[in-house]
């Protein structure tokens, strides 16, 4: 298969570099730069400069990192970067990294310094050059690393210091190199992202080009040159958000000639299905296609109890069922799907990087299939994709979906999976999800859903003792999922809630809700 927006190093876009060390920000870092209006590719720490300098980059910025510049094996970029004339900026272990490259001296703190941490700032440009910051004014950073830079290499003044006196950002003006002790990415650094700006605008010279309407006109530009004026495509469809934008992508790039198969596995919430072919018939100008696989999942799901094998059996379901589906057609060359930037990074398909773990829609469509892929959203991140999906004017109903399992109402169902109990779940998940809306709270929260716990208690129902299942209620607020919190909702709506599950659903003997925060727990059961 050919990969389509596989690498965008050709493009005329104005671009900056993330060299990433390792570092649990590195992520973030891209994503505040892009939030600029400035498009950043991250790329594994040891990409040679001549790859760096095919992106003609505006600027490099060389990520934190758990490891010290003094180990023996301290992950190292190509010294050439140094001589690219391309702004750096380095932070934290990036910071520590360039300082030891090019002649300073790096070692371990005799304090550390980890979280708030306030700093002097002694010179304000450019990096902090802002209104809201002053000279000789006290700031604060968020700090991540014992490590510290005693001395500056030669040609580079300390631009800030720490109050026990480390130094807090260091720059060579002349050759644009710069040096932050600190993480200017993260919520906890107030004004970071203006030092962030600073070094992209005053620094670097970029213009704001990243827009979603510029990456629309880039994308559609793209898939009308790589298909031509004759060629079809086929779009698998899951009804969820990457899915659905790359669908209107493909409506708007080649309008009828798109072939859009939506394999309907009966895992979704209920009455979902049905309205996801609503939206895409009457939206859509390309042929739509709704397969009815729901007995067929189930038959394959009999006695299944372990979740992983669930994910398994799912994911090479639905892979079968498109293949006969798409191949039975003949007339068409490509296949478009739903591919983003994280699934990219942690499958390990970007240039040299490592996998984290697999994504069933990056290199897991059999090579068979014979297709050509093309990925429009593969260098976009979640929230991104989003603000395109908003441009592209699809409604709020697929953009706030809340993020859902692939495997779906499945592994929500904890142990085996059944018509019976898909049906219960289905029901007393409508039921939390509708008085949450009701009480204004949706878009609060992050998700929330119901859970068919494989527990059997007792309970009474009219005058009779009943044993029937227990319906646990999550519900929980993060910024990224990476970490999150349970919810506090109302003991009155808790208490609504379960009355009407108990008393709606027979079967049901008793609702518990779940105060489990990520860490140590995960969002999901399964």
């Amino acid at each position: 298969m050919e990969h389509f927006l596989a690498d965008n190093s050709e493009s005329l876009r104005e671009k900056v570099v993330l060299l990433d060390f390792g570092g649990q920000y590195s992520m973030l870092i891209a994503r505040r730069v892009r939030e600029a209006g400035v498009y950043c590719e991250m790329l594994p720490y040891d990409t040679p400069w001549e790859r760096i300098r095919e992106y003609n980059p505006a600027g490099i910025i060389l990520s934190g990192s758990p490891a010290s510049v003094y180990q023996e094996d301290a992950p190292r970029c190509d010294q050439a970067i140094y001589e690219g004339g391309v702004p750096i900026l380095g932070i934290c272990y990036g910071m520590h990294l360039l300082a030891g490259d090019l002649g300073g001296e790096v070692k371990r703190g005799s304090r550390s310094e980890f979280g708030r941490t306030s700093f002097t700032i002694e010179e304000a440009a450019p990096l902090f050059k802002d209104a809201s910051f002053r000279e000789e004014s006290f700031c604060n950073g968020w700090m991540s690393h014992q490590d510290e830079v005693l001395k500056p290499p030669p040609g580079f003044n300390v631009l800030a210091r720490t109050e026990n006196d480390t130094m807090a950002a260091i720059g060579d003006h002349e050759r644009k190199i710069y040096g932050l002790q600190f993480h200017p990415e993260v919520f906890h650094t107030p004004g970071g992202n203006n030092v962030l700006k600073n070094f992209l605008f005053e620094v670097c010279g970029c213009s704001r080009t990243w827009t979603p309407q510029s990456f629309i006109e880039d994308a559609v530009a793209k898939i009308r040159r790589v298909m031509g004026e004759r060629e079809k495509v086929v779009c698998a469809l899951s009804g969820g958000v990457d899915s659905s934008v790359v669908a209107f992508l493909l409506d708007k790039a080649v309008a009828d000639r798109a072939v859009f198969i939506f394999v309907d596995h009966g895992l979704l919430r209920l009455d979902e299905a049905e309205e996801v072919v609503r939206l895409y018939r009457e939206k859509l100008q390309g042929e739509f296609v709704h397969i009815d696989a729901r007995d067929r999942f189930l038959n394959r799901l009999a006695g299944v109890s372990d979740p992983e094998e669930k994910r398994r059996i799912i994911g090479n379901e639905f892979i079968v069922v498109f293949k006969e589906n798409a191949l039975s057609r003949g007339d068409i060359t490509y296949l478009a799907q739903g591919t983003i930037y994280p699934d990219v990074i942690e499958s390990g398909s970007a240039y040299g990087s490592a996998v984290i773990k697999s994504h069933h829609n990056v290199g897991g469509l059999p090579e068979e299939l014979g297709f050509e892929l093309i990925e429009p959203l593969r260098e976009l991140f979640k929230d991104e994709v989003r603000l395109v999906g908003a441009e592209l004017g699809l409604p709020d109903s697929i953009l706030k979906r809340q993020p859902f399992p692939g495997p779906g109402l499945a592994v929500r169902i904890i142990g085996a999976v059944s018509a019976e109990k898909l049906l219960l779940l289905q029901k007393a998940d409508a039921i939390f999800r509708n008085e949450v809306y009701a009480a204004g709270l949706a878009e609060d929260l992050w998700q929330f859903f119901a859970v068919l716990t494989d527990v059997n208690v007792v309970g009474v129902k009219g005058d009779d003792r009943h044993y029937g299942p227990v319906i646990a209620l999550r519900a929980v607020i993060s910024e990224d999922a990476m970490t999150a919190d349970w919810a506090r909702l109302s003991h009155d709506l808790l208490g609504k809630v379960s009355a009407r599950i108990t008393g709606e659903i027979p079967e049901v003997a008793r609702v518990v809700y779940d105060i489990t925060s990520k860490p140590p727990g995960t969002i999901e059961w399964e």
